[in-house]
């Protein structure tokens, strides 16, 4: 990834992505298009380290044998046969229920959006032509024979004996190749870490260790590793100390048992109880949901979950999902398995009302687009760059991420497994030690 040649960098937006990893399709007044690289966004938090992009693009989403051409909005979906096709597509003789009438409603009214925004990845040359190697390390990527397995935090939070679990801090400036290689002695401090608040203060990633297992923590990172019955804990004294930014991802629940294999998943009902509003700062905070397809949780969302965190203003924004050859994931009118996912933004307002046509905090728009290529199931992209021109207050923002799986530099997350993906295994020596 870091041996890309600057030489394709013509111009400021595809210097832009080379550099940061979002790249404009299109952005003005009335849309806003990007495509991002979830690599190099995540690995802007690190110095010494980055983020893995074959680890993180594990999933097969690589063009069909039968079906390769760039330009094609209807390719075959990932591992799916004929038959199981035909069933996730709408019938002509299958009459729809009241919420499968909603649902295809609301996919008709933003798939000529997804279209356009699809046909605007497709006219990007250079960045279409970027897209495989993208996915890829120049990197030979070495087995860690210290970490044979990946800690299971769910499981050890449930467990009795989890308030004794401890993790391991490395002294400022040192790391644990240093330690194994004797080149000098390495302090350490051993902290709580289930429910409890574990910061990185400093201006490089620390590397930690649990379980044999060590993990990078990036830089101005902040995580709070519990269930809901401890998130009360991450509500500030003071409102000016609050969040404007609140990113949820929840566990939507979900019928699949491979996909409840992944991870656990909560009712509906669980969600009611998260403390979006206290999290809020003063001055205001915009809040992005991810939420599925399904219209049962959007009329859940609407009707109840909104509502009970005052969340006000609501815009729709979507992820659609590519592959290598910048062909959608899977068909645009497949019922069950759309190419996209839905953001939802919207506002607790602060001190003073937001009003869209005199705040100078510019307004989202509904239908703006993310485009990427899918990492690991349910993993999402990071979104602060392409929210960052709709946050309220102070900049840089005070962001947090609820039902996190991933830190981010300068971020709180919390989760019951907010290390899943900064497992060492997931990242590359920067200097190749």
């Amino acid at each position: 990834m870091d041996g890309w040649s600057t030489e394709a960098a013509t111009d400021v937006n595809t210097s832009s992505f080379i550099n940061e990893g979002i790249y404009n399709l299109i952005d003005n007044d009335d849309f806003k298009i990007v495509f991002v690289d979830p690599v190099r966004l995540l690995s802007s938090s690190y110095s010494r380290f980055r983020v893995s992009a074959s680890s993180y693009y594990s999933r097969p989403f690589h063009p069909s044998r039968k079906n390769s051409t760039a330009g094609s909005a209807k390719q075959p979906c990932v591992s799916s046969g004929s038959k199981k096709r035909k069933r996730n597509s709408i019938s002509k003789t299958h009459e729809l229920n009241e919420r499968e009438k909603a649902a295809e409603k609301r996919h008709q009214q933003a798939k000529p959006l997804l279209l356009k925004a699809h046909s605007a990845l497709l006219g990007a040359t250079w960045l279409l032509s970027s897209l495989d190697s993208m996915i890829k390390d120049e990197d030979v990527l070495e087995p860690d024979e210290g970490a044979a397995f990946e800690n299971d935090f769910i499981q050890l939070g449930n467990l009795w004996k989890a308030p004794l679990f401890e993790i391991s801090l490395s002294h400022e400036g040192q790391s644990w190749f240093q330690e194994s290689s004797g080149t000098c002695p390495v302090e350490r401090t051993s902290i709580q870490v289930f429910n409890n608040i574990i910061s990185n203060d400093l201006d490089n990633e620390m590397e930690v260790e649990f379980s044999s297992n060590q993990y990078i923590l990036p830089r101005k990172s902040c995580f709070f590793m519990s269930d809901l019955r401890w998130i009360n804990s991450l509500i500030p004294v003071h409102s000016d100390h609050g969040f404007n930014l609140i990113v949820i991802d929840p566990p939507w629940e979900n019928a699949s048992a491979s996909q409840k294999a992944i991870y656990s998943t909560l009712p509906n009902r669980y969600f009611l109880s998260l403390p979006v509003n206290q999290l809020a700062h003063t001055e205001g905070s915009l809040v992005a949901l991810w939420v599925t397809n399904r219209e049962k949780f959007r009329i859940f969302v609407e009707k109840e979950l909104f509502p009970a965190w005052g969340v006000t203003q609501i815009t729709s924004c979507y992820w659609l999902k590519v592959k290598t050859d910048g062909s959608l994931i899977s068909e645009m009118d497949l019922f069950h398995h759309r190419p996209y996912e839905c953001l939802l933004l919207g506002y607790i307002n602060g001190k003073d009302e937001y009003d869209a046509s005199t705040s100078p905090l510019r307004y989202p728009k509904n239908g703006e687009v993310i485009i990427s290529i899918p990492g690991a199931y349910s993993r999402k992209p990071p979104i602060l760059k392409f929210l960052s021109d709709y946050i309220p207050g102070k900049k840089p923002p005070n962001c947090i991420d609820l039902f996190a799986r991933e830190l981010q530099g300068g971020w709180t997350s919390w989760g019951n497994e907010p290390l899943r993906f900064q497992d060492s295994r997931y990242f590359i020596n920067r200097s190749g030690g």
